[in-house]
């Protein structure tokens, strides 16, 4: 459940509240619109920035205790110097939401000197992400040891009125980021190919869309040899999920946002070592991002025709599991040799980016945790972005960055294309290690005849580690990015 975000206006000294968060940015002195809460205080706040105990720096915190029945606990949260001041605003959100909801107050309030209508929205969406957790298959802890889980925040403005669209807009981001990293959490055998199903019928009943879902017998009949060949080693059923949302100009060419949604994938015949695989539940993260995506823009409402799309199976090693050296032909007449069956993604994503020529849309972006190469060239900071249209590449980067998802542009000139030339095939599923990001993205390009941008999120849509604001795990990317490109359209 996504955080209940709120915003008020007045003094936070006169606000009852059981943590009170400050953001300050590094170097400052007490901002004017602290002082009746520092006095409240007895100067703590005023003395902890004079004497440098606290400095603002990025992800820096102060706890102190407050007041009982007023504000009972103040967090100083560090801003830094920022480039961006919404950026630095989500961050120190986030942090702050984390802390207090480790301390299990139920609810807090946060303030902060400069609060413009991006910033409000940066500040809720950083809130929302700061208290998420997954418990669903955990034993509760006993009674006496519970802490309240952050349930409600409510951020304190000078004129709340002028900040209250930002905070629905968080709110319905927040609910987004919330589902798409619920979905990548769950294990293997929670999370199947049935399961994102039934959440798109979900998603598109509560928000009138329609859904369409094929599986194995209609994809057969479509011609999709190459998503098959990837769901022929098990026995669940391989979904192809779509959720359109009509509510732009009648006629309007649609935006189609695309996921990978690999339930688990063990690399098939060509199977992964075993240390660390049981991570390769998040390489479904690309079909989590779209469903979540869909959900925030069915929140708001936004005046846009928007397709989602998903491939969802599961890559196992059986009897019945492609081998390498097999050759299986795509809808679109394409025959493929395969070459490494880890090379999964790009045969699911050839007929889904193949299937949806049928909407005439006006873009494509697709995202997948498509390749390790992605993460050796740009680790885990930067997304993967590749694409035919430099002018549509700038415009989902530029949607990145505002998202604080950033993601950077990689070549997809044609000389790359040797690489993935087959000596039986019209193309082969992988071209090496060298350059391995471009020649997935130049394998993928072979099925599309449309505006079209591929971001490879192999290394920032989970972390292995602890990221300070968020905790190791899903961390959403790319659904702001997916979310905030659709809004710029609208704009």
């Amino acid at each position: 459940m996504a955080l209940t975000l709120s915003v008020r206006s007045g003094d936070p000294s006169r606000i009852a509240s059981p943590l009170i968060a400050i953001l300050l940015p590094a170097g400052g002195s007490l901002p004017g619109g602290l002082k009746e809460l520092d006095a409240a205080l007895n100067g703590a706040i005023s003395l902890a920035l004079s004497r440098r105990d606290f400095r603002g720096a990025r992800d820096e915190l102060l706890h102190l205790q407050g007041v009982a029945g007023r504000v009972e606990r103040v967090l100083l949260v560090g801003l830094g110097t920022p480039t961006s001041l919404p950026l630095a605003l989500r961050r120190a959100g986030a942090l702050a939401a984390r802390q207090t909801h480790k301390l299990g107050t139920g609810s807090m309030t946060a303030w902060t000197p400069r609060l413009d209508a991006s910033g409000a929205e940066a500040l809720g969406v950083g809130l929302n992400l700061g208290c998420w957790e997954y418990n669903e298959l955990r034993t509760p802890p006993p009674a006496d040891e519970r802490r309240a889980p952050l349930e409600s925040a409510t951020i304190v403005a000078a004129d709340a009125t002028a900040l209250r669209k930002s905070v629905v807009v968080a709110s319905a981001i927040g609910a987004g980021y919330d589902l798409t990293r619920k979905l990548a959490m769950m294990p293997g055998n929670v999370c199947t190919p049935d399961l994102l199903a039934d959440t798109g019928r979900d998603i598109g009943k509560r928000h009138k869309m329609t859904v369409t879902v094929l599986g194995r017998a209609e994809m057969e009949k479509a011609g999709m040899g190459s998503f098959l060949s990837v769901a022929q080693g098990t026995p669940q059923e391989p979904r192809l999920v779509a959720l359109q949302h009509r509510r732009g100009g009648k006629g309007a060419k649609p935006i189609v946002l695309v996921g990978k949604g690999l339930c688990f994938d063990t690399g098939g015949i060509s199977i992964k070592p075993a240390d660390r695989m049981e991570f390769m539940k998040f390489d479904m993260c690309g079909a989590a991002a779209v469903l979540g995506a869909m959900e925030t823009i069915g929140r708001l409402g936004l005046r846009a025709n928007v397709v989602g799309v998903i491939g969802a199976t599961t890559n196992m090693p059986s009897s019945t599991a492609v081998k390498p050296g097999d050759v299986v032909k795509a809808s679109n007449g394409k025959s493929i040799e395969i070459i490494n069956t880890d090379a999964e993604g790009r045969l699911v994503l050839a007929d889904v980016l193949s299937w949806v020529k049928q909407f005439d849309p006006a873009a494509v972006v697709d995202a997948a945790t498509l390749t390790g190469a992605c993460v050796i060239a740009l680790g885990n900071t930067a997304t993967g972005a590749l694409g035919t249209d430099d002018r549509l590449v700038r415009e989902v980067v530029k949607a990145a960055t505002t998202a604080g998802e950033p993601a950077w542009q990689l070549p997809l000139w044609d000389d790359y294309r040797e690489q993935i030339k087959s000596d039986v095939a019209d193309l082969k599923n992988t071209g090496g290690r060298a350059a391995g990001t471009i020649t997935a993205a130049m394998f993928l390009k072979e099925f599309t005849d449309y505006p079209w941008v591929h971001l490879d999120v192999a290394g920032t849509s989970y972390s292995e580690t602890d990221l300070v604001a968020i905790p190791r795990g899903p961390t959403g990317v790319p659904m702001g990015t997916f979310v905030q490109f659709v809004r710029g359209r609208v704009r």
